[in-house]
């Protein structure tokens, strides 16, 4: 099964009910090199769902030392096309290796600096 790394709202009951219809587990885990940044949100399915109109994303900031604390959880294939579906356009999905080394799906951004 695929594993995809859970951090802001896709760590909310709410969107992953909505998502997945479940609730998901997973264990604790961390993304280096990243650092959050926030991104406002004008989708309104998205913020309905969230209850939030500013997300946050995960942007790599060319620091080892930066981290940004999750989880990783195994999901299902079709569970990655409905992640595909709630995220918007400004993140990408990319196969990270976590600070585990479990490799795992991530939802990012451009570097940091770079316009999101």
């Amino acid at each position: 099964m695929p594993r995809l790394f859970l951090y802001g709202t896709l760590q909310q009951p709410e969107v992953q009910q909505s998502n997945y219809g479940r609730l998901l587990e997973g264990a604790p885990d961390a993304l280096l090199g990243y650092r959050l940044e926030l991104l406002t949100i004008s989708d309104p399915d998205v913020v309905r769902v969230s209850g939030k109109a500013v997300h946050t994303i995960a942007c790599p900031s060319g620091n080892p030392d930066d981290r940004i604390d999750g989880v990783c959880s195994e999901i299902t294939e079709d569970e990655i096309v409905a992640t595909d579906g709630y995220e918007v356009d400004a993140y990408a999905r990319a196969e990270i290796n976590l600070e585990s080394d479990a490799r795992a799906f991530v939802y990012v951004g451009p570097p940091i600096g770079a316009p999101v």
